[in-house]
């Protein structure tokens, strides 16, 4: 098995960075007072390390209202409620007809 500095090897790449990122990359570096190619591998590992931890989820928040009190129905015999409600509205149509 290769050792660790077998594992710290440097290579030579050619990479395409936006402008914004550059700026920024330079500032740090000047900042720090280390050269431009340490700030780069130092973001890369921090961007890395961020990729394989998992993100903690936001906990679930519902808002709840008041249905005031007291309750207009039984909620607990909702089709029956709606039945009535709409046993009510057929014969309100029908009289209607009339």
């Amino acid at each position: 098995m290769f050792g660790f500095d077998a594992m710290m090897s440097d290579m030579r790449t050619t990479l395409t960075l936006h402008d914004d990122l550059v700026q920024q990359l330079r500032e740090k570096a000047h900042q720090e007072g280390k050269p431009f190619k340490e700030i780069v591998n130092q973001a890369i590992r921090a961007g890395l390390n961020q990729i394989d931890r998992p993100r903690k989820a936001k906990p679930y928040k519902c808002k709840s209202y008041s249905l005031g009190y007291p309750p207009r129905a039984d909620l607990d015999h909702a089709l029956e409620l709606a039945g009535q409600l709409e046993s009510e509205e057929i014969a309100r149509k029908l009289l209607l007809r009339k």
